[in-house]
């Protein structure tokens, strides 16, 4: 399928596939006019990259871990190097701190919509009250 084909049904943007490509993530044959020519398993495979960056995962060990994926919830490495292993325990810690930072925010950003709400509940009663 050509690179259009491929952004319109991952809903991705042509640029990033491209970018893929570029940091060996996404592998596209070439068809005799120049067009990228990608299989189907690229759909997937493309959705598998995006859960990957969202997740906080930069492309250099999405890259390293891509090929132990064939389930798109799980990864599976055999014969994992030491490095590899501290590579991603060190990426599963920053995970778990950005994930404690964003609950943070959001109880915070809760506590300020309901002091907000509590503030506006008694300024709609007066404006009943008087109209």
């Amino acid at each position: 399928m050509r690179i259009g084909e491929l952004a319109e049904r991952t809903g991705t943007a042509r640029r990033l596939l491209r970018y893929y490509e570029e940091q060996g993530l996404l592998v596209a044959g070439r068809s005799p006019n120049g067009y990228r020519d990608y299989p189907e398993g690229c759909v997937n495979r493309v959705l598998q990259i995006r859960g990957l960056l969202e997740s906080g995962l930069p492309t250099r060990i999405i890259r390293q871990i891509l090929p132990c994926i064939n389930d798109p919830r799980a990864i599976h490495v055999s014969d994992a190097t030491p490095e590899t292993l501290a590579t991603l325990e060190d990426e599963r810690r920053r995970m778990t701190d950005r994930i404690e930072c964003l609950l943070r925010s959001r109880e915070a950003i809760s506590g300020y919509l309901e002091a907000v709400r509590r503030e506006q509940r008694p300024a709609a009663a007066r404006h009943e009250v008087t109209a």
